[in-house]
């Protein structure tokens, strides 16, 4: 039996594409474990798969000064040597991360039990945690091209992003009835993320009668933001978190608007769903999405709103453009040659597996 170990956590984006690559490794004939933090999202999240979890210490590793960055180096190396142990025991045959903080003991773990690790770096520039990590690893899988200058070019290859196949599986007809909206006017789906909502849902209200002149649209507006005056409007469905309905929902919509975090941006990717970008502003993220929403501007899968641009005229203009836009976004999409990474990672994690 061929043995895995993921690893990856802090944030779902840190773990989500992990999911993306499981089925697949399972029709392969993989046994897959996980390694994480004990209170961090990824817990939650795998033990619903079924998965086999297993906590370390890890500790937070920052770019700024405080007090915790004395005692934290401690935390991690518990971990190492509690990831250590693990290692000889459960003997995988390679080590995947998908970054994040809890990430950096697994992999000098394994870097120490001398099996193969390959990193995955969603973001254009890579995140801390696996900035310290790469040296240990035998692979780099990056998503954008434009991160490959970044790297070590002997170790890194552009694989795209893994993507969960449930997504693609989505069907319009169910999302048409979950919102009661019908096909003879376009509909746009507004996702705001879990940071910094409240700005575009306020943009979004602000200007919502002129958007519903030409569209419908579903909101997903995160906890607590429901507008209960806006309940029952006609074309326009508003929903705080979304999760199984989430396929149906992205395959009935026309035009997207969304945050720029990079698992995101390459589901609409892979679905051919035009983006209107509203990326994190630097005040409220290391400006990784801007970089990203910069780069699919480029290569013609969006349109870019920064945030600090935002008001309820630029947003109804830069929707109405992208949506005008769309035949020729779509081409683009189309002609994308990282638009699923999930069998080139899995073509790596097949190549680099211990012989034992």
């Amino acid at each position: 039996m061929k043995t895995i170990v993921f690893t990856g956590g802090g944030t779902a984006g840190h773990v989500t594409p992990n999911l993306a690559l499981m089925p697949k490794l399972n029709q392969l004939g993989w046994e897959m474990q996980y390694i994480g933090s004990k209170d961090g999202i990824e817990r939650e999240i795998i033990e619903h798969e079924g998965i086999p979890f297993h906590h370390i210490s890890s500790g937070k590793l920052r770019r700024y000064f405080d007090l915790k960055n004395f005692k934290d180096p401690f935390k991690v190396a518990i971990g190492v040597g509690q990831a250590y142990r693990l290692l000889r025991k459960i003997r995988p045959h390679v080590v995947f991360s998908k970054g994040g903080f809890v990430s950096v003991p697994v992999i000098l773990a394994a870097w120490l039990n001398r099996i193969p690790v390959i990193i995955h770096e969603s973001d254009l520039t890579p995140g801390l945690a696996n900035k310290i990590s790469m040296p240990f690893a035998t692979k780099i899988c990056v998503t954008f091209p434009e991160t490959l200058r970044f790297v070590n070019n002997g170790k890194a290859v552009c694989t795209g992003l893994p993507i969960r196949q449930r997504i693609l599986e989505g069907q319009a007809s169910r999302g048409l009835t979950l919102c009661g909206f019908h096909q003879k006017k376009p509909i746009l789906f507004i996702m705001g993320g879990s940071l910094g909502a409240q700005t575009i849902n306020r943009a979004v209200r602000e200007a919502l009668a002129s958007l519903l002149d030409r569209f419908q649209i579903v909101h997903i507006c995160g906890k607590g933001n429901i507008d209960a005056s806006l309940e029952g409007r006609r074309d326009y469905k508003q929903f705080e978190y979304v999760q199984e309905e989430l396929p149906d929902l992205m395959a009935m919509a026309d035009v997207v608007v969304s945050r720029a975090g990079s698992t995101s941006i390459f589901e609409f990717l892979a679905l051919h769903k035009p983006m209107l970008l509203i990326p994190l502003s630097r005040q409220a993220s290391r400006g990784d999405q801007i970089l990203n929403a910069e780069s699919f501007q480029r290569a013609g899968y969006a349109r870019l709103l920064l945030e600090e641009d935002l008001t309820p005229q630029t947003l109804l203009a830069e929707v109405t453009a992208t949506y005008d836009n769309r035949g020729l976004i779509k081409a683009q999409m189309a002609a994308s040659p990282h638009a699923n990474g999930t069998d080139k990672i899995v073509e790596w994690i097949e190549k680099l597996k211990l012989p034992f």
